[in-house]
C-alpha cells in the first residue's frame, strides 16, 4: 500500500522568500512593515525578520490593495483599519474565481 508523505510546512519565511513570493524587493515589504500595523514580523536574536503564514497573508492583503486595486497607502491604511475581514474575505473570493477560470480555461484548451 502507498502513502503519499506529508510536505513538511515552514513555521518561518525570510523577508527574502516573502519578498519574492509577491516578486517585490525586500525593502518594500520593510517599508510596508513600518506602515502598517498588522505586518509585524517576529525578530530572532539577529535581528532577521521571520514571517509567518498569518503574516504573508497581512502582506498579501496590503499587496492586493496597493498593487492590484491601486490604492494609495493612506486609502489601504484607512481600509485595514476599517474592515480588515471584509477586504480579506472579498480577496479570497477574487482569487477562487481566479482559480476556477484558469481551471476552466485548461478544460476548453483540452476540448
Amino acid at each position: 500500500m502507498a502513502y503519499k508523505e506529508k510536505e513538511i510546512e515552514k513555521l518561518y519565511y525570510s523577508i527574502g522568500e516573502v519578498a519574492e513570493i509577491f516578486n517585490v524587493a525586500p525593502s518594500l515589504i520593510r517599508f510596508w512593515e513600518s506602515e502598517f500595523e498588522i505586518i509585524q514580523p517576529k525578530k530572532n536574536r539577529k535581528g532577521n525578520r521571520q514571517f509567518t503564514k498569518e503574516d504573508i497573508d497581512n502582506v498579501r492583503l496590503i499587496y492586493h490593495l496597493v498593487k492590484e486595486k491601486g490604492f494609495t497607502l493612506q486609502g489601504a491604511k484607512e481600509m485595514v483599519k476599517n474592515d480588515t475581514v471584509a477586504v480579506k474575505t472579498k480577496m479570497e473570493m477574487i482569487e477562487s474565481l481566479r482559480t476556477i477560470r484558469k481551471f476552466l480555461l485548461e478544460i476548453r484548451d483540452r476540448i
